[in-house]
């Protein structure tokens, strides 16, 4: 092979190889500049997080760059505070239009909030970058009409829980009053001294105070709530001889109001005026726990809410509770509102009519309230029950006052068991029902009642033809 030969085909090796990388690189840019995911897809993954409150996985299909270099600590924080404040579930994505060459995409949401359902028109912005599209983000991505120096409000206002009253109109369960006993941090002297009087006077553990006291909303100026007692009744005060529950109650709370910082607060409780007489049957409510708020997700219930526990209050809870009213609303930076997103009314409980009667129903628990029973009366006409009592019993009001842990163990040790219902129990009727017996037998003419019957001891039995079996009774008569 001549020089020129060989100096011509090293020519060609050396052209092929830079065509081959020329190739190459072409490729890779071109491979690098093809998007392997639509922006309708992107935007429908975003959304998706937003449900599964994933906002770092959301922050990364954003551009820094162009969302106004939010870093990714604001980003979290900003989305999170807002969508989990609203209580954002179901959300759903529907794409109406999208522009190729704007590289915009217009479309609709809609989502479950806990002011109802939230639906609204809005559009997305996407960049082309590296061959994966990334989202333009703003505020106005959360709703249209939010900048970034806005908040978003959400206020609720409680439903009123519907009064269970008796047959002529009196409140068995309802709105009272009560007392709660609290201090101002800042205005106390001598703190631990006047921690360990609080907590004599209001048999309370000095620890149960001190970590009320460190709460981290509490603040110098604060009313730091203690307990709620009975509001003292200053009529039954003026009373020839006022009971002496009501003397010690006053008492105690003039000695509470000489310790420097302490205050006592009127405040609106649910009451039961009949008390012990009528525990059992109208039952009580209590703060929501967890389990209650995991059992009744979606019925709006919330950490402040309450809910029936027994009794009536239980029986009829969906009734009695009525619905919160709710509205979420943008306001700007100067506390104005901006736009209501969505508002529900508030609907009040319903009153429960019993067909009880208060006066007997007290008389029946006056008694019986030192026995272990159940007592009821009955119209016999109608049906109708006018008294349903269980003795001995409990005073429902301290489940709303606040119960310490040492009353509720004496009430659940207690060996007359106060807080069993016995009118919900099934019972043999016995003795009871032979007076029924013998009537049914005079009124049919069964029964003569100038039969002789004789003495029969303990057992009786009609004739052989009953055979082992024999009427049997406790006493010979």
């Amino acid at each position: 092979m001549t020089k020129k030969k060989k100096k011509s085909r090293i020519y060609i090796i050396w052209l092929v190889n830079l065509c081959l990388i020329t190739a190459v690189v072409a490729l890779f840019v071109w491979y690098e500049s093809v998007p392997d995911v639509s922006p309708e897809k992107v935007l429908k993954t975003y959304m998706t997080h937003i449900s599964n409150r994933e906002y770092e996985q959301m922050y990364e299909m954003i551009d820094a760059g162009t969302s106004g270099n939010i870093s990714k600590e604001d980003f979290v924080k900003r989305n999170s505070a807002i969508y989990e404040g609203i209580g954002v579930d179901n959300m759903k994505v529907h794409i109406t239009s999208y522009d190729k060459e704007q590289k915009e995409i217009c479309y609709e949401t809609s989502m479950d909030t806990v002011a109802g359902n939230v639906t609204f028109e809005n559009k997305a912005s996407f960049i082309l970058e590296k061959g994966k599209y990334k989202l333009i983000w703003n505020d106005s991505l959360i709703f249209p009409e939010l900048d970034s120096t806005d908040k978003v409000k959400v206020s609720t206002t409680s439903a009123k829980r519907g009064q269970i009253i008796d047959r002529n109109g009196h409140m068995l369960a309802g709105e009272g009053v009560a007392s709660s006993i609290g201090v101002v941090p800042g205005k106390l002297e001598n703190k631990n001294d006047a921690i360990s009087q609080l907590a004599e006077l209001l048999e309370m553990k000095t620890e149960d105070i001190e970590k009320k006291l460190a709460a981290k909303w509490v603040k110098d100026d604060s009313f730091v709530p203690l307990k709620t007692v009975p509001k003292v009744n200053e009529l039954k005060l003026m009373s020839i001889e006022p009971d002496q529950e009501t003397l010690a109650e006053k008492d105690r709370q003039e000695k509470l109001l000489e310790i420097p910082g302490v205050k006592i607060l009127d405040i609106t409780v649910r009451e039961y005026p009949l008390g012990e007489a009528a525990a059992h049957l109208v039952g009580y409510v209590q703060n929501v726990t967890a389990e209650d708020l995991e059992e009744h997700a979606g019925e709006g219930y919330t950490s402040n809410s309450v809910i029936g526990k027994s009794g009536m209050e239980g029986l009829f809870e969906k009734e009695l509770k009525g619905q919160n009213g709710c509205s979420i609303t943008i306001v700007d930076s100067n506390g104005n509102k901006k736009k209501i997103i969505v508002s529900t009314i508030v609907e009040n409980g319903k009153d429960i009519k019993l067909t009880i009667d208060s006066n007997l129903q007290k008389e029946l628990y006056e008694q019986f309230k030192d026995d272990k029973s159940c007592s009821v009366a009955i119209n016999q006409y109608t049906g109708e029950v006018l008294a349903l009592v269980s003795t001995p019993s409990y005073d429902n009001n301290d489940f709303i006052r606040g119960m310490s842990s040492e009353k509720w163990n004496a009430l659940n040790e207690d060996e007359n068991k106060p807080m069993y219902n016995r009118f919900r129990q099934v019972w043999c009727p016995g003795s009871t029902f032979k007076p029924i017996i013998a009537a049914i037998g005079l009124t049919t003419g069964a029964i003569d009642p100038d039969e002789d019957y004789g003495n029969e001891g303990l057992s009786w039995q009609k004739d052989s033809s009953w055979g082992s079996y024999y009427v049997t009774t406790l006493h010979a008569y």
